[in-house]
């Protein structure tokens, strides 16, 4: 059985001219005197027990909306949707809780609303204060609470008890980073215990993370559904798009079937992508530490005045692990020629990564960012490997010139 199944799903509101006209429509019951708005259209998502999803896209895409039709907070206008198991959601900041009413009294209120009885929510009663971390605004009304402390409280009940699926709007995005933390932590345990994650997010650090699936929403209806990182390089893509001769493209890499995004609006672009070793060899693997080279090679179809080169390296799951252009570098450029070819290099004195596999996505734009005025971007343009050198053993993605001066004697503690 699915955890989520959304067919043909809509929903929409109804417009009024003016707010006697609800009341004629409600008396008379003839013609209607509204109009309908619809903020989802011809939805159809299904989502599997276990599954982490992230549903990304612009304000007013629906993202909201769909996670409230998901929790049965509202109804769909059409389609049809099923769910199986406990749901527990942060939709709104404090939805559900009572300004009066304190911390502890507010718990026991919202336990009620998830279905979980008073017994079972007094029972867990402690550990919600002790992942709050509130202390003795604990039994104080909530109106003295602080954004922050809501938001703690609000999740601290979501999460008390294990739920099938747990539902999270962009809430969490004011806690403070040490509470953020906890919380990632606490949603890595539940779905390694099995629970269904459907996370809004702007973050695409957390999209990343936490998730095994992307689903991008544009004006009420689904625009792409797939991996995070393929995902989310889409949405810079259309984000970024600004002319009418702008073009987005999904191209066939190296790996067959691993779609890559492509896009911008070609007045130069982006000819081949290289990684060179010190003897200036082409490489694709090379030790941890060692001095390395970014060859692109580039073709300009339009006269530019200025042209900015950049590269972003990620880990294998898409995260940033290093970036920067020309622009930031301060690297001189002249007025480039349209039909003529031009090569830019970055040289690595030591490329500090740790072992495993990184991908570079290369990017042709104007100013300082590939979001102003953006000629082309190519994602995962190249993929390489760091091996691990003749040191000692180390963990993550840095791989820092470190050493230790040992545990030495200071002195018996009196």
């Amino acid at each position: 059985m699915h955890a989520l199944a959304m067919s043909n799903i809509g929903k929409a509101y109804r417009r009024y001219a003016h707010p006697r006209d609800r009341l004629t429509e409600a008396l008379l019951r003839g013609k209607p005197r509204h109009e309908k708005i619809w903020v989802l259209r011809n939805v159809d998502v299904t989502i599997e027990p276990g599954e982490s999803v992230a549903i990304i896209g612009q304000n007013g895409a629906g993202k909201s909306t769909l996670l409230k039709l998901a929790t049965g907070v509202t109804k769909p206008t059409e389609g049809t949707l099923e769910r199986s198991g406990r749901i527990a959601a942060i939709l709104e900041l404090g939805i559900g809780f009572h300004p009066e009413f304190t911390g502890r009294q507010n718990i026991l209120i919202a336990g009620q609303l998830m279905g979980i009885g008073m017994h079972e929510m007094a029972k867990a009663m402690p550990s919600i204060a002790e992942f709050a971390e509130i202390g003795a605004y604990f039994d104080q009304p909530l109106r003295t609470y602080s954004s922050g402390m809501h938001v703690r409280l609000a999740f601290a009940v979501a999460t008390a008890i294990r739920p099938d699926i747990l539902i999270l709007d962009e809430a969490l995005a004011v806690g403070d980073a040490y509470f953020q933390h906890k919380c990632a932590a606490r949603i890595r345990e539940f779905k390694r215990q099995g629970t269904t994650l459907v996370f809004v997010s702007h973050d695409p650090v957390a999209v990343r993370t936490l998730c095994d699936r992307a689903l991008l929403f544009d004006r009420g209806m689904l625009a792409k559904d797939g991996a995070p990182d393929q995902v989310l390089e889409y949405y810079n893509a259309a984000i970024a798009q600004r002319e009418a001769e702008y073009q987005i493209r999904s191209v066939e890499m190296a790996t067959p079937g691993q779609p890559r995004t492509r896009s911008g609006d070609r007045k130069a672009t982006i000819e081949s992508v290289d990684l060179v070793d010190a003897s200036g060899a082409s490489v694709r693997a090379m030790p941890s530490n060692a001095p390395a080279r970014i060859r692109i090679e580039l073709a300009v179809h339009a006269p530019l005045d200025a042209l900015t080169v950049g590269f972003l390296i990620r880990d294998r799951v898409g995260n940033d692990a290093f970036g920067t252009n020309t622009f930031h570098l301060e690297a001189p450029v002249a007025p480039l020629v349209a039909g003529e070819r031009y090569e830019c290099e970055f040289l690595i004195e030591a490329v500090a990564l740790g072992h495993g596999h990184y991908s570079i996505a290369v990017a042709l734009h104007e100013s300082d960012s590939h979001l102003v005025r953006n000629h082309d971007w190519w994602d995962q343009a190249l993929v390489f490997q760091v091996v691990r050198s003749a040191e000692p053993y180390r963990i993550g993605i840095a791989n820092l010139p470190i050493s230790s001066s040992g545990i030495r004697a200071v002195g018996t503690r009196h």
